[in-house]
C-alpha cells in the first residue's frame, strides 16, 4: 500500500519544485503522472520541464498523444495512461484513497499563499487519512524540506 506525502510549497514555486520531485520519482525506477485542473495550466507546466535546467533532461508528454502508455511522465487532468507508479497531484487535482492504496506514492502538491489551496490541501489530508491511507505532511518554510507530520 502506497502513502499520500504532501508538499506545503512557501519557499520555491511549484515548477521549480515540481521538477526536482519528478527527479526523484524517475531515480527510483517509477512512471510518474502529474495530475492538474486545467489543460491550460498544464501546457505551461509542460513548456516549464522542457525549459529546465541546462544539464538536465525530463522526458515528458501530454495526455491524448499516441505514446501515452511509453511516457516516463506524463500530464494529464484525468486518468493516467501510462502506468504510473507515483502520481503527483498539482492545482487541487482530485486523487482517491483507492488510488493511494494502488501507487507506491502519491505527491500532493498545494502553494501555501494561497488560502484556498491550503484549506483543499487540508481536506484531502482528512479524506485520506480518515480512509486509512497513511500520509506525510511537508514544509519548506525553513528553507529546507522538513516532515511535519505523518499518520497512518
Amino acid at each position: 500500500m502506497g502513502a499520500a506525502f504532501f508538499y506545503h510549497l512557501t519557499q520555491r514555486p511549484l515548477e521549480a519544485t515540481l521538477p526536482m520531485l519528478l527527479e526523484k520519482a524517475r531515480g527510483a525506477g517509477w512512471r510518474v503522472a502529474v495530475r492538474g485542473t486545467d489543460e491550460g495550466r498544464l501546457d505551461w507546466l509542460d513548456e516549464r520541464l522542457w525549459q529546465g535546467a541546462d544539464d538536465s533532461f525530463l522526458p515528458h508528454g501530454r495526455a491524448g498523444g499516441p505514446h501515452d502508455a511509453l511516457q516516463p511522465v506524463l500530464l494529464t487532468s484525468g486518468a493516467a495512461g501510462n502506468d504510473p507508479q507515483c502520481l503527483m497531484m498539482v492545482d487541487g487535482a482530485e486523487v482517491s484513497p483507492e488510488e493511494v492504496g494502488a501507487l507506491e506514492r502519491v505527491c500532493v502538491l498545494f502553494d501555501g499563499g494561497d488560502p484556498q489551496a491550503v484549506d483543499r490541501a487540508r481536506d484531502q489530508w482528512k479524506a485520506l487519512t480518515g480512509a486509512g491511507c497513511a500520509a506525510q505532511y511537508w514544509s519548506e518554510a525553513s528553507g529546507r524540506w522538513e516532515k511535519k507530520a505523518e499518520s497512518g
